[in-house]
């Protein structure tokens, strides 16, 4: 039986409600009858040493500046950016987490906000508007497997990924040209299983329809064209990010997927 331990950052944010969903989704999968079920640890995640004892970790949603400035205080910043990015361990964030986990990060002040990045795009911070205009759309995620119903995602202040970047070794040199936009620093993978956990391309694993082309019926002068999608879930390697809150919900499936990514991982490492 292998075991896995799942960390959730717990510096600010829905954290709490995350290892509440992991708990239900990990009940869901094979029972430790089954020679091929893992055991699950799920903790709390605030110090460099618990997060030395995760196989994978969560990013919650909250304020991705607030987390960034805490994770720096605490000293945990920098051993943030070597599991995703020099161990490549399964890291998932979720809204505040998506931000911290993108290359690039627009509308945001140079020095406002450290990022850890992972995922080869630009993310645009509070792209559906304020607290007062959050929402639940029904959502529909493929990646769940056929026949599965639309999703209940919640949209909090939520950032929307704005550009898919080409992959590239080091530094976005090109984003760091733009205004108001910060970049991620540059690390490599340390090792063989690091390397294999790595992706070029990024999936778009989920998009709702673009604001301009719901307009389009009513405004003529919109192009739809020019905002064919608002992408809210991506996937490269080692690292997935959703701009909504699935632990928001109590819909425990995309949790039991990930967790399944994770279980392959692992074991994918240990034979590596």
């Amino acid at each position: 039986m292998t075991s896995i331990t799942v960390g959730v950052l717990a510096l600010q944010g829905a954290f709490y409600e995350h290892i509440q969903l992991l708990k239900q989704a990990a009940a869901s999968l094979p029972t430790v009858q089954s020679p091929s079920a893992s055991q699950w640890e799920f903790i709390e995640v605030r110090t460099p040493q618990e997060l030395e004892r995760c196989d994978a970790l969560v990013l919650p949603g909250g304020e991705s500046t607030a987390i960034s400035l805490v994770a720096a205080r605490s000293n945990v910043l920098e051993p943030l950016r070597d599991f995703v990015k020099v161990h490549r361990k399964p890291t998932w964030g979720t809204c505040a987490g998506l931000i911290l986990l993108a290359e690039s990060a627009n509308r945001t002040k140079k020095g406002g906000q450290d990022l850890i990045g992972g995922l080869d795009v630009r993310v645009n911070r509070n792209h559906f508007g304020r607290q007062t205009e959050s929402f639940e759309a029904p959502l529909d995620l493929p990646f769940l497997g056929a026949g599965e119903q639309p999703f209940p995602a919640v949209f909090i202040r939520a950032p929307v990924v704005e550009k898919i970047l080409p992959h590239q070794e080091g530094v976005q040199v090109s984003e760091t040209q733009r205004d108001d936009t910060v970049v991620a620093p540059s690390r490599q993978p340390e090792d063989h299983a690091a390397k294999a956990a790595m992706a070029n391309e990024v999936e778009v694993l989920a998009s709702l329809p673009g604001r301009a082309a719901k307009l389009a019926a009513l405004v003529s002068n919109i192009d739809a064209d020019k905002e064919a999608g608002d992408i809210v879930a991506v996937k490269q390697g080692n690292v997935f990010g959703t701009s909504f809150h699935p632990e928001l919900t109590g819909d425990a499936r995309i949790h039991s997927w990930w967790l399944r990514q994770v279980e392959e991982s692992v074991k994918q490492r240990k034979t590596a």
